[in-house]
Order: structure tokens, then sequence, then C-alpha cells
């Protein structure tokens, strides 16, 4: 099993550690913690970590922690980190894959829908928000079907997430469909190949998707969240997605 980035973040904080003691980052936002909150000393053994990024799990000595929705379990005394799903085995309950649903939804609602591409019915049964790129062929699969997913009853809310990153084409593409004066006609036909004339230098959310993207690992596009938090990596056919919808828990 390959590391996780956060788990590799922390080797290489305790590397630097030995070079350099750096004064451990705050959060201006974050809530005080109480005096002799058991994160504070946990925390103090984890180079680089800060308390509020932990949680407790049901494993006595065994902390969770959390970046983004990147998560990783490390031990109290801080010798040791791994990446992997928590399974409660007499339920078959994926801790894991539970709080980082979570996450992902909590992330999701503090992102404005203004800056979303929406296409869907008036009343919407569901809704899913998919990270889309305009050069994806299985993105351009799934938005040539726009019109049957809504007919089904499922809301579209496109996130931009250009894979190949800043400054190259699809980024421009993605910023351009911004731009334009009409936005989802844009993207229709950015996705059908054409070029837009439009210009790519207006106030635009792409960067913000983006590291929302990053945010969530993605590997590829199109990324569906689900209503509850479940990421699908790849195109399902509107049929498919619907059943899907329709088992969501």
């Amino acid at each position: 099993m390959v590391a996780s980035k956060l788990v590799m973040s922390l080797a290489l904080c305790v590397a630097l550690s030995a070079l350099a003691a750096q004064p451990a980052a705050t959060d201006s936002a974050a809530q005080p913690l109480a005096k002799g909150d058991p994160r504070i000393e946990v925390a103090a053994h984890i180079t680089g970590a800060h308390p509020e990024e932990l949680r407790a799990t049901p494993v006595p000595g065994l902390w969770e922690l959390t970046r983004g929705t990147d998560i990783a379990y490390v031990t109290a005394d801080g010798k040791y980190a791994f990446s992997g799903d928590l399974i409660e085995l007499g339920t078959n309950n994926n801790l894991t894959e539970t709080h980082r649903r979570d996450l992902r939804l909590k992330a999701i609602a503090a992102y404005p829908e203004s800056e979303m591409l929406v296409f869907g019915p008036r009343d919407p049964k569901y809704t899913v928000t998919v990270f889309t790129d305009v050069d994806c062929p299985y993105c351009r699969k799934l938005h040539s079907q726009i019109a049957e997913y809504n007919h089904l009853g499922i809301r579209v809310r496109y996130l931009l997430y250009p894979r190949t990153g800043p400054n190259t084409t699809s980024w421009t593409k993605a910023e351009q469909v911004w731009c334009s004066s009409d936005r989802n006609e844009a993207l229709t036909r950015a996705k059908l190949g054409e070029d837009l004339k439009s210009k790519s230098s207006c106030d635009n959310p792409v960067a913000r998707s983006y590291a929302l993207g990053q945010d969530f690992a993605l590997e590829g596009t199109p990324a569906i969240i689900m209503p509850n938090g479940e990421m699908l990596a790849g195109y399902l056919p509107p049929d498919a997605l619907m059943q899907r919808l329709k088992e969501t828990k």
C-alpha cells in the first residue's frame, strides 16, 4: 500500500526537525483547547501536528490525524504512523471512510454554490457535485448526457478541476468558461471541443475549486460527490447513477 501524502509529510517533518526547530503554525480561527485536553500532549510528541487535527479512535493509544480529507493514524508517543482505513470488524463499519465522507460534506457545504456551474431540473430529486475537466474524455461523455441526468431528477453542480494544473491549456479553458457571459453554454461548447473566444483574466474560482480537489486527493475526473459524502471516481451513466443515489444511505 502506498503511504498517504499525510504520512509522508509527517515523515518529512521529522527529518527536517533534526536540522532546525521551527515554531508551530497556529490557526487563529481554531477554538481554544480546554486545559488538560489529551490532544495537546499527543501533538507534542508528533512533529508538525497540531492538537486540533487529532481525534481519539476506539483503539487505545491510537489517534486519528486529519488534514483536509487526508486521514492517517499515529501512536500517542509519536513514534509510528500509518495510512489505511480503520474497520470495526464486529459491524464491518469503515470508521475512516465514515469520517472522510463527513469531511467532504463539510468542505462542499462551505464552498459557495455561486462558484459552481449548475445544471438541473426545477425540482430535483438528488444533487451531486462533480469535479470536471474540460478536456477529460469521460467528463465530456458525462456532460453529453446532462439532459438525461436532469430528466431523471439529478441536479449536477460542476466544480472546475483542470487535471493538468495551473499554467496549462486545460486551466486556461476552464478560466475562459468562467469568464464567458453564459458559463453553462460555454462549458458545453468547450466540452464539444469548440474554441472559446472569451477572456481568461476575470476573477474566477478555478484555483479555489482546484485546491478543493487537491484536498480531496482526486486521482482523476470526473469525480462525483454523492449526497452522503461518498466519492465516486469516474463516469457513471444516468441510469446507473440514479440507482446508486436510490441506494445511498
